[in-house]
């Protein structure tokens, strides 16, 4: 009966262990999964913020769920990133504590960075389109933000994102 057990769990186990893979067009976003958290300084003396993000394995693995709050809730968004057959390319949905969403489409580099086009919706600033670029660097991974506000880009904007064990918080 215990080797009955012991195989079974060992046959079951391989089942579990395949549902937690990642679709292989998500691969290259595995360093990224877990909690992440960047601080970024504002000008003219505002408070600094503090982005604490969340990626993870969703919908058996065809997705990945990202989720990010700046303050402890003042702002933040949840995302799904996929691969769409139809377009056959990495799309992404974003949602926003702010009533406005965004979609758009990924590239990936040879070297495992990419880069992010989304096309904004309800903005109350002006931004129409964002471009970011990310690129996972000795443990730690870099984002660089440009906005497309009133017909004009933005300077990019740089933040470096640690690994943390703080939460995402949505009010």
């Amino acid at each position: 009966m215990k080797y009955f057990s012991l195989v079974c769990l060992l046959f079951f186990s391989q089942f579990i262990h395949a549902g937690m893979e990642l679709d292989p067009k998500l691969k290259v976003f595995e360093p990224y999964l877990g909690t992440w958290e960047a601080t970024f300084a504002m000008a003219d003396g505002q408070a600094d913020l503090v982005d604490v993000s969340s990626w993870e394995r969703a919908l058996n693995g065809t997705a990945i769920r990202t989720k990010h709050s700046i303050n402890e809730g003042v702002y933040g968004g949840e995302s799904f990133i996929f691969w769409d057959k139809d377009s056959e390319q990495l799309v992404f949905y974003y949602f926003t504590t702010a009533g406005f969403f965004t979609q758009g489409q990924l590239e990936i580099s040879e070297d495992g960075s990419f880069v992010a086009y989304e096309d904004v919706s309800g903005s109350e600033e002006g931004i129409t389109q964002v471009k970011s670029t990310s690129t996972f660097v000795d443990g730690k991974f870099v984002v660089a933000t440009s906005y497309l506000k009133e017909g004009q880009w933005t300077k990019p904007e740089q933040r470096t994102y640690t690994r943390s064990n703080k939460s995402v918080i949505f009010k």
